[in-house]
C-alpha cells in the first residue's frame, strides 16, 4: 500500500497579505507599491487575476467608463468616445474578455515586476494567516508584518457560478445568462428571470440582435432605479458630471420625503426607471443610457408576480401565481445576488483592513484611497474618519445614505493637502480634470448651484435618512 505523501508547511513572510485578485485587491495593491516600499503577498482562489470576471457573461460591459476603473497606474481602453449604438456620444466602457486581459497586464507589468509583490494563484485562504494551494495541496503559513486586506469581503455573486434561487423541474430548460452567447437554434421563446443590470443586459443583447420584443418573456421581482450614465462621464465630459452632481444636491436640499427626493431626481433626469407607472423600489447603482431604456420599454411582456419559486416544464410558479411555459422555451437565470449589500465595518482595524466602497460603487477608487491612507498614517482613527464605509446599494433609500457618506467625505479630503493632491492625479478619480473646464458656463452655473446646496442637502438627507 503507497502511503500518501505529506506535503510540508512553508512559511513566509510579508508587510501585507492581501485575499483576492478582483477589482479592489488590485487597486489596492497598486496604489500602496505606489504610496510604499511594502512587500505584499497576493493569495486568490481563480487562476488568473480580475475575480468575478473571469466569469462573467461574454457580452457583459462596465456600466461606467473605462476611464475610471481598474487601477491608477496603468490606463484601461484608450479614452475614446463611441460613435454608434446605445452608448453613443458616452466613454467607452471595456466588455469581460478586455478587463480580464487588462488584470493579467497589471500583474505582470505592474505589480510582479515591481519585485515587492508575491502572487499565489489558485489558492483557498484558511485564515489565521495560512493559505493552501489547490493543485499542489502544499499549505503556506504567512508571517504578517503589518496587516491582512481583506478584498473579499464584498465579494458578489454572478449567474455563471451561482446556482439559480429556484427549482428547475426535469424538462425546463434553464440556463445561466451567458449560455446566451452558445445559442444556436431559436426557441419558441425567451424568459429572463431577474431585475438587476444583468436581465437588463440579456434583454438589451437579445433586442440588438433582432430577437422580436414579442419573443421575450422578462419576470421582474421588483422595478428598479439606474443612474443616467450621461452624468457619469469623465474627462473631457467631466464638467456634465459636475453639473449633475449639482443637480442633485438641489433634489437633496429641496425634498420633503424620500419619494419626493426620488422624484426630483427622475426630473432631473439623474435616475430612469424603465417603467414610469411601477413606482421602484430597488437601487443597486447600475447605468443606463436613455437609448437602452427605450429598447427595454419595447418589452410588453413583463410578469410582476414576486420570485420565481420553480420552473417546470409547462409553468413556471412565482410568489404570487403561475404562468404558463414550454419544453421549448428558454428560461435564462439572470437572479444571481450580484453586488454583495454586507453590512458595513471598520474599513481600518488592529491588524485588518477591509477594503469597502466609499463613493456608490466606486470599489477600485475606494480602494485605491484606502491603500495611499494606510501608506501615509497610522492612526487608526484618523483612517477610518478619512475612510467611511458605504455599503453596496440595494433599496432607493441606499442612494440618499451612500450620497450622504460621499459628500461627507469627499469635505474631509479637501482639508488634507496630500488626499486632495492625490486626487488631483489619481486616474480612478471620476471628478480628476474638473478645473480645468470651470470657465465652461454650465459648469460656472453648477459650482453656483453646488455652492448654494452643499449644506441643506447635507442636513436634509440626514433627516431623510433619520441620521
Amino acid at each position: 500500500m503507497v502511503k500518501s505523501r505529506v506535503v510540508p508547511k512553508q512559511t513566509i513572510e510579508t508587510d501585507y497579505l492581501v485575499v483576492g485578485c478582483g477589482a479592489a485587491g488590485m487597486a489596492f495593491a497598486d496604489s500602496l507599491i505606489d504610496a510604499s516600499s511594502a512587500q505584499i503577498v497576493m493569495v486568490d482562489r481563480r487562476h488568473a487575476p480580475g475575480g468575478h470576471w473571469l466569469e462573467a457573461y461574454p457580452f457583459v460591459r462596465l456600466h461606467q467608463p473605462s476611464a475610471f476603473y481598474g487601477v491608477n497606474s496603468l490606463p484601461l481602453g484608450s479614452e475614446t468616445i463611441d460613435r454608434h449604438g446605445p452608448n453613443e456620444g458616452f466613454y467607452e466602457r471595456a466588455g469581460a474578455a478586455e478587463i480580464c486581459g487588462y488584470y493579467d497586464r497589471v500583474m505582470r507589468e505592474r505589480l510582479l515586476p515591481s519585485g515587492r509583490v508575491r502572487y499565489f494563484p489558485m489558492s483557498s485562504y484558511l485564515g489565521e494567516h495560512r493559505f493552501v494551494s489547490a493543485v499542489s495541496a502544499e499549505e503556506v503559513e504567512v508571517k504578517v508584518r503589518k496587516k491582512l486586506v481583506d478584498a473579499t469581503y464584498l465579494e458578489g455573486r454572478v449567474p455563471a457560478s451561482s446556482a439559480p434561487p429556484f427549482e428547475v423541474a426535469a424538462g425546463a430548460h434553464c440556463v445561466p445568462v451567458g449560455a446566451l452567447a452558445s445559442v444556436r437554434e431559436k426557441p419558441a421563446g425567451y424568459v429572463v428571470i431577474g431585475a438587476g443590470k444583468t436581465a437588463l443586459d440579456a434583454c438589451t443583447w437579445l433586442l440588438d440582435g433582432g430577437v422580436a420584443p414579442s419573443d421575450i418573456r422578462w419576470i421582474k421581482p421588483r422595478e428598479g432605479w439606474f443612474i443616467n450614465r450621461k452624468y457619469l462621464q469623465g474627462g473631457e465630459l467631466v464638467g456634465t458630471m459636475f453639473e449633475g452632481i449639482s443637480l442633485q444636491l438641489e433634489a437633496a436640499a429641496q425634498a420633503t420625503s424620500m419619494d419626493d427626493l426620488f422624484a426630483r431626481l427622475e426630473a432631473s433626469e439623474q435616475l430612469f426607471r424603465v417603467d414610469a407607472r411601477v413606482q421602484p423600489t430597488m437601487f443597486r447603482g447600475p447605468t443606463i443610457s436613455f437609448g437602452e431604456i427605450e429598447q427595454l420599454r419595447r418589452i410588453d411582456e413583463v410578469v410582476r408576480l414576486g420570485k420565481v419559486q420553480r420552473i417546470e416544464s409547462d409553468r413556471i410558479v412565482l410568489d404570487g401565481g403561475t404562468i404558463p411555459t414550454s419544453p421549448g422555451h428558454l428560461h435564462v437565470h439572470c437572479a444571481a445576488e450580484g453586488l454583495n449589500p454586507a453590512p458595513e465595518r471598520p474599513i481600518f482595524s488592529a491588524g485588518r483592513i477591509t477594503l469597502q466602497s466609499i463613493r456608490i460603487g466606486l470599489l477600485p477608487f475606494a480602494s485605491a484611497l484606502i491603500a495611499y491612507v494606510e501608506a501615509t498614517r497610522d492612526d487608526l482613527e484618523a483612517q477610518n474618519r478619512l475612510c467611511p464605509p458605504s455599503r453596496q446599494p440595494n433599496l432607493p433609500e441606499d442612494w440618499a445614505r451612500g450620497m450622504l457618506i460621499g459628500m461627507k467625505a469627499a469635505n474631509r479630503w479637501s482639508k488634507e493637502r496630500d488626499i486632495a493632491d492625490w486626487l488631483d492625479r489619481a486616474r480612478l478619480n471620476m471628478l480628476r480634470g474638473l478645473e480645468q473646464h470651470g470657465s465652461e458656463p454650465h459648469v460656472q452655473q453648477a459650482f453656483m448651484r453646488f455652492g448654494v446646496n452643499i449644506r441643506p442637502a447635507i442636513s436634509n438627507l440626514e433627516r431623510l435618512c433619520g441620521s
